[in-house]
């Protein structure tokens, strides 16, 4: 690796000679000891796999043990989870993601007309990178497209004279490259504070010393910026390129998702801020190195508001692998993950007392955040519409009653005519718990009407919609579910449903899959992390299935229930869902409340007999009363397929995203 000053001196007079013009070709150079960090990779545990390239990835220049090596060795393992994407990738980028000459031009035209086209300063903290990779994160600034751009490099006082030479050559060859030269080693967000205090341009955007940027990447941004001048935080979806320029794992990102924020710094990479706000907090935190720019970005947060933040859902960024760095320390990375929390914590407390953030289990560097249940606990009225099956009737109400922890509840079991004599026995049996109440409601099955009947009646101020063939796994699945429904401006709150085989059945539902809506992780195994750590955070998510759905009352109420005339069996639950986002509500998936559900084993298939034309119909509602919504789903990427439960590319992309 690159550690010795022999090594140092001959690349020193190797980039001497090299030509520091611009040029797209930022990964030619191939970096001693790939191959090493690779065997090294095969050694560490799979638990680790799905932590990587959340947490640490933006710790940029360096830590004090670097941890970037371990990192990326690490983010290797994910792959097998990623092999549809992996393997539709390369083919995916000469698709969709290269910028021709007609393509370019179009993009420079565009730029002369923007009326006022934004400086944008790039913040580049360095200390002792490998100069052949610190001069290809150059080159890729210099042949950006967009020319409002300056460089401001902080170097933390680097002990390798290539570096300093590489930094004073390209000084000279570029007036919009500026320079500070630290005279003691201060660490990453002192670095990062010497960069900003260089800036000049009415937004930053954030750059590690040894990745690289598309060249279309600030052309994006400052587009974006024309057209939402109010803009404060910008972030765009990212990738892993490695020292032949090959490019691998890419993370197609949601739009803003303020749970996964808190689970994971979704901002990072690329992640571009208003510099008058970033400033104003005194830029980045002496304290919280390792995390200082997921500390950064939910400060900013705090001065923002979600009509401000902006995805971009191209990849702009390319994230180093195998960067020939030392090994890595355990300290380290529990440091770095210690101050991730803390940030949190610290953005969390203020609007939300008694919360806490602790590491996420089984993945330990993400977060999940505990937020307190009410107290007094407020009453949920459990709904289960049924008929006959008296079976898993009396399994989910014995589950309610006597294996879950949570102490106020009611049970509202509403009878759609049951005729079994076992049934109507049980039925008898189970009301004679002061916690259970049957409502009779004969006649035609018509789903909504039978829940909006039983809401009508409820005394609890949440409504849990709960089907017949829904098992309890742990007794504190309610009280998790119950800490976000209780939250402001939550809607609905989904849980993490498994077939009785153990696999996935519910992990959030995507509209637009199939037409109006789908799950897109069934079948998966019940420890899958999902994509990029999907299936083990809380995230905000566009609908839940109404097999588990937990919703104040009064919400419910508001928005008008469930569709009783138009959407009678199917299709109900994605409504109710889309009116309470249309009504301003945001709808949680979390996956720390599993339960067993058989789905529609009471009732049959929608695709069979009788039940397809009326599923026919349902669809043809919904595509009528919320087509363009369901033709964009914020949680789900463009660049993401709907056609399949297992995640993968989409081609093309949809909307804009057809061409770069």
């Amino acid at each position: 690796m690159h550690d010795s000053l022999a090594q140092d001196r001959s690349l020193l007079d190797e980039l001497s000679d090299l030509d520091l013009a611009e040029s797209q070709d930022s990964t030619r150079f191939a970096a001693p000891g790939a191959a090493l960090l690779r065997r090294l990779g095969s050694s560490v545990s799979r638990g680790w796999a799905p932590v990587a390239r959340r947490r640490l990835s933006g710790v940029a220049a360096r830590l004090p043990v670097p941890v970037r090596n371990r990192l990326r060795r690490v983010f290797g393992l994910m792959r097998p989870d990623m092999r549809d994407i992996e393997r539709e990738y390369q083919a995916w980028i000469d698709r969709y993601d290269r910028i021709d000459d007609q393509v370019r031009q179009a993009m420079l035209i565009d730029i002369t007309q923007m009326a006022s086209p934004p400086l944008i300063s790039i913040l580049m903290p360095t200390f002792n990178p490998n100069p052949r990779h610190l001069l290809a994160a150059i080159r890729s600034v210099r042949a950006q497209i967009y020319p409002r751009w300056e460089l401001c490099i902080a170097d933390d006082a680097s002990n390798d004279p290539a570096v300093g030479a590489l930094l004073r050559r390209v000084h000279g060859a570029d007036a919009r490259i500026k320079i500070a030269w630290r005279e003691r080693n201060g660490h990453i967000s002192a670095a990062s504070n010497s960069a900003l205090a260089l800036a000049t341009g009415s937004y930053i955007a954030l750059l590690d010393h040894d990745d690289v940027l598309a060249p279309q990447a600030l052309y994006h941004v400052a587009r974006h910026i024309a057209d939402l001048p109010a803009v404060d935080i910008l972030y765009s979806d990212e990738d892993h390129i490695d020292d032949k320029g090959h490019r691998s794992t890419p993370y197609f990102k949601p739009d803003w998702n303020p749970e996964l924020m808190m689970g994971q710094n979704l901002i990072n990479h690329l992640g571009v801020y208003r510099r008058s706000l970033v400033e104003r907090l005194g830029g980045f935190r002496i304290g919280m190195e390792g995390s200082q720019d997921y500390d950064l970005a939910l400060r900013v947060l705090a001065q923002t508001t979600p009509d401000r933040i902006v995805h971009i859902p191209h990849i702009l960024y390319h994230w180093r692998q195998g960067s020939g760095m030392r090994s890595f320390s355990e300290a380290a990375i529990d440091h770095c993950a210690r101050n991730g929390r803390r940030a949190v914590q610290e953005f969390l407390g203020p609007e939300a007392p008694g919360v806490s953030v602790q590491p996420a289990p089984a993945v330990p560097v993400w977060n999940r955040v505990i937020y307190p249940v009410p107290k007094p606990e407020p009453l949920v009225s459990v709904v289960i519409p049924t008929r006959n099956q008296a079976g898993m009737l009396t399994r989910v109400v014995q589950g309610l009653l006597t294996r879950t922890d949570y102490p106020a509840l009611e049970v509202l079991i509403v009878d759609n005519g049951s005729d079994e004599p076992l049934a109507l026995e049980q039925l008898s049996r189970l009301q004679r718990d002061d916690r259970v109440r049957v409502l009779r409601c004969p006649g035609p099955f018509n789903y909504s009407a039978l829940n909006n009947r039983a809401v009508r009646e409820a005394n609890g101020a949440l409504i849990l919609l709960l089907n017949n063939d829904v098992d309890v796994i742990h007794p504190d699945w309610l009280g998790e579910m119950v800490s976000h429904a209780t939250r402001p401006g939550i809607g609905a709150v989904g849980a993490k449903l498994l077939y009785p085989d153990g696999t996935i059945q519910h992990g959030g539902v995507t509209v637009g899959v199939g037409g109006v809506a789908g799950h897109q992780y069934l079948h998966k195994p019940r420890d899958d992390i999902g994509y990029f750590g999907h299936l083990k955070l809380v995230r905000a998510v566009t609908a839940v299935t109404g097999a588990c759905l937990l919703v104040r009352r009064e919400t419910y109420l508001e928005v008008g229930g469930l569709d009783e005339v138009c959407l009678p069996i199917a299709f109900n639950d994605i409504d109710l869902c889309l009116k309470l986002v249309a009504h301003g509500y945001r709808n949680l998936w979390t996956p720390y409340a599993e339960l067993y559900h058989e789905e529609s084993a009471s009732r049959g298939s929608d695709l069979v007999g009788e039940n397809a034309a009326r599923y026919g119909r349902d669809v043809a509602t919904m595509r009528q009363r919320w087509g363009a919504v369901l033709d964009h789903d914020p949680y789900w990427n463009p660049n993401l397929s709907l056609d399949a439960a297992a995640i993968s590319l989409a081609f093309p992309p949809r909307g804009a995203l057809k061409a770069a």
